[in-house]
């Protein structure tokens, strides 16, 4: 009896007589091809969002395109090679040479089975977005610094295929989905732990023949790739970023957008961390040296540094937050989120609005644009402060002082509405009697 973990082979079936397990497991592969394909078109039928990703290399509006600088075209060597095809016995010499050497990741190494192709004395393929696009979909096996070690050679016609820290492969893909047994008691074919492949590859071309090679040669070659120099850790990571940058880190300085990979190389582990809240935005804080040495506070959200502080004894805190290492990364120098001129962010909702930077926008007008109003101000200006300006006394009327002169009959909007007060009623005058007096 047969059985398989895989959903392409059938769960048991009998082994005809005659047919070998080898011929058998061809038909399985078989139906394989045309059970994937089928669910390929179904797939493919049912409505759903898609991200496709460009690992091809073949496009060049994508290959080229402006990203790190760690996936950017490497600089070509000149190695001298011979013309004479390589020889069994250098064949042996190499294997026994380069297996099990160690070396340097100069660049991301990303894992999946095709990886990385080297051209002798040539290009790299794919580089740019491309190489992202693969770091992205596979994953990193291994990081600009890393120690990695050649695990298998492989020579194919005019090609040596280099495997690191144990390949991209699974050993035994197929037979690992097997067992083979009788009765009720099945074993399978190969064991395995069930651990994913963590390694690497990386294809050397001649574009022709493998010439005739030494150790140091094929090291060379590899040379933009990998390092066999002896270094240490520190000076292998630094030798992949830009001069500057490794000066610092080289010095002990930690400059704002570096990565935690780099401050640890910078400066090692910190004394304390602690984690904390700036508003709604959360951060760590590192904290290197103790007084009366002087204290650096880095504070670090998610992967980079965006603030670092400097304290001294007897001198004002120095404090830097404007990112210098995103332009140095980048293959031409611009940051790594480019400023677009043609985007318009729009705010919904309640926006906080910080003072520091921004300013309170104006309250809503019906005037049109250009359109001033009354008072000689134009709209664009509603919302500001202007001088408060006192109202001016009206030298028509003054209270107590001319209260004969009539009020006037509209006051003046700024001026508080009086009244006159009134003139108590007078009685009457008598008059004098027009009868003389003694008349009778």
């Amino acid at each position: 009896m047969i059985r398989s973990h895989a959903p392409w082979l059938s769960r048991q079936s009998p082994i005809p007589r005659g047919n070998s397990l080898p011929s058998l497991l061809m038909k399985p592969m078989v139906r394989s091809a045309i059970a994937i394909s089928a669910f390929a078109i179904l797939v493919g039928s049912a409505p759903a969002q898609v991200i496709t990703i460009d690992t091809s290399g073949k496009n060049a509006t994508t290959a080229d395109g402006t990203v790190d600088r760690r996936y950017q075209q490497i600089v070509p060597t000149h190695v001298q090679l011979s013309k004479v095809e390589i020889n069994p016995r250098t064949r042996i010499e190499l294997l026994r040479t380069m297996q099990a050497e160690q070396g340097f990741a100069m660049r991301p190494l990303p894992c999946g089975h095709k990886g990385l192709t080297l051209i002798a004395n040539g290009n790299l393929e794919p580089a740019g977005e491309a190489y992202l696009n693969m770091v992205v979909q596979n994953g990193l096996s291994a990081k600009p610094g890393d120690r990695v070690v050649i695990t298998d050679v492989k020579f194919d016609h005019n090609k040596m295929i280099f495997e690191f820290n144990g390949g991209p492969d699974l050993k035994h893909r197929i037979l690992r989905h097997i067992e083979v047994g009788g009765g009720v008691g099945m074993a399978p074919v190969v064991q395995d732990d069930g651990n994913p492949a963590t390694g690497s590859r990386l294809t050397l071309d001649f574009k022709g023949r493998v010439p005739e090679l030494t150790g140091p040669d094929v090291k060379a070659l590899l040379a933009p790739l990998i390092s066999f120099d002896v270094k240490t850790p520190v000076q292998a990571f630094t030798d992949t970023l830009p001069p500057q940058l490794k000066n610092a880190i080289l010095s002990h300085h930690v400059l704002v957008g570096m990565s935690t990979d780099m401050v640890l190389f910078a400066k090692g582990q910190p004394l304390t961390k602690s984690r904390e809240m700036d508003g709604q935005e959360p951060f760590e804080e590192w904290i290197y040296g103790k007084p009366p040495d002087p204290v650096d506070f880095v504070r670090i959200n998610g992967n980079r540094v965006i603030r670092v502080e400097i304290a001294r004894m007897g001198e004002p805190i120095q404090v830097f937050d404007k990112d210098v290492v995103s332009g140095m990364m980048r293959t031409d120098g611009t940051p790594v989120v480019a400023q677009n001129t043609n985007v318009h962010v729009v705010k919904e909702g309640d926006v906080e609005v910080d003072p520091n930077k921004e300013a309170a926008q104006a309250p809503p007008s019906l005037l049109a644009p250009g359109e001033q109003t009354g008072d000689g101000h134009d709209k664009n200006t509603a919302g500001q402060m202007r001088p408060v300006q006192a109202p001016k006394p009206n030298p028509e009327y003054q209270p107590d002082v001319n209260p004969d002169n009539p009020q006037p009959a509209a006051p003046a909007a700024s001026q508080p509405a009086t009244t006159k007060p009134a003139t108590p009623a007078q009685p009457p005058a008598s008059t004098p009697s027009s009868t003389p007096s003694g008349t009778s």
